[in-house]
């Protein structure tokens, strides 16, 4: 029982941010239908929640809608604070616009951190919109190496420099004098 209930809070869920991706981006159910290639029943099935879809179905609707899976089972709700970011954070759609190149191979998650972040007193001014939106990118590509080398035979030689390095970040020792582990 607990299982089916699951299952059905789940289609519920994802009807929900179906509907609300569709009301976001002014979406018609012909446009949805072309851009995911899921016939009518089925988006028509989606949209009621009463049918928990398959994973290959919940991937062409992801990507026709361009948006990450995750986005489908964000609990309702959930959403608000996204929306209340992009209202108080207006120059961030200004910069994105005029400085697209900076913003290439961004997700949904990307583009609401940088809403949700704030310089002191308010929201970003345009050079701290461009400034975060590079750290983002740096750390973003930082992220991605780290990726490959775990994956390679050099995982633990990165595991181990990390160690060192979050001991040195992490110690209380003064400022100048190695960490006691060091000494």
């Amino acid at each position: 029982m607990a299982a089916t209930s699951f299952v059905h809070r789940a289609a519920a869920t994802v009807a929900i941010n179906l509907r609300r991706i569709m009301a976001r981006d002014g979406l018609t159910f012909e446009e949805i239908s072309a851009a995911t290639e899921l016939d009518e029943r089925t988006l028509r099935g989606l949209l009621r929640g009463k049918t928990n879809a398959h994973a290959r179905t919940l991937h062409k609707l992801a990507e026709g809608l361009g948006v990450e899976m995750d986005e489908l089972f964000l609990p309702p709700g959930r959403y608000a604070p996204h929306q209340f970011d992009r209202a108080t954070n207006t120059l961030v759609e200004e910069v994105i616009a005029s400085r697209a190149d900076l913003f290439g191979n961004w997700s949904q998650r990307d583009f609401d951190e940088l809403f949700s972040r704030f310089g002191t007193g308010g929201q970003l001014t345009p050079d701290g919109v461009i400034a975060t939106a590079e750290s983002m990118n740096v750390k973003r590509d930082i992220w991605r190496q780290v990726n490959i080398i775990l994956e390679s035979g050099e995982a633990e030689l990165l595991s181990q420099f990390v160690n060192v390095l979050y001991g040195r970040v992490t110690s209380t020792s003064p400022a100048g004098s190695p960490p006691a582990s060091a000494q």
